[in-house]
């Protein structure tokens, strides 16, 4: 057992000894009988030695103090606006009937959904699309707001709140 420690040290003694050897190797250049240049490091008759500007120099320490390696989060930035009715539109339709479009820049990913807040209070449940018709609403002033929630229902975007009035015919007969 001790033999072969005793072999495998001599083995890379001799490959450390080459390498070094290797370094300082001369390289010579000849043309041979059909013309092609060949490079050797054994001289022969008629060749010429070629002067070597520097040695190859391998490094095995890399300095990464310099890198930047910390992670970074990359947090997406929504934009979530109310395109439809606009801010302080009049509605008129006597069954109460509203369609609210909404744009979210850029597209939200799979998993998030989008909340219509009438009046302050959730409307309906949040869905992947930022359309919703609303039917019935009271004659009045409303106020109309979206939020864009994660796969988790956080709130990670909001739009501005928007006002529009709904005019509907009075239920109030003249008679």
């Amino acid at each position: 057992m001790k033999n072969i420690y005793l072999i495998c040290a001599l083995l890379f003694c001799i490959s450390c000894l080459q390498a070094a050897n290797a370094a300082s190797t001369k390289v010579y250049v000849w043309v041979d009988e059909s013309g092609k240049v060949v490079y050797s490091d054994t001289p022969r008759p008629g060749a010429e030695e070629v002067e070597v500007q520097e040695k190859n120099i391998i490094s095995t320490h890399v300095d990464t103090s310099i890198l930047d390696i910390k992670p970074k989060v990359i947090e997406d930035k929504f934009n979530v606006e109310i395109t439809q009715p606009s801010n302080k539109q009049t509605i008129r339709d006597n069954t109460g009937s509203l369609l609210v479009q909404g744009r979210i820049k850029p597209l939200f990913k799979q998993g998030h959904t989008i909340q219509l807040l009438l009046d302050n209070k959730p409307h309906n449940f949040p869905q992947s699309y930022a359309q919703f018709r609303l039917s019935n609403i009271d004659r009045g002033e409303h106020q109309l707001k979206l939020s864009l929630l994660n796969e988790k229902g956080k709130v990670i975007a909001s739009s501005k709140q928007i006002t529009f009035y709904m005019h509907r015919a009075s239920k109030i007969s003249a008679n």
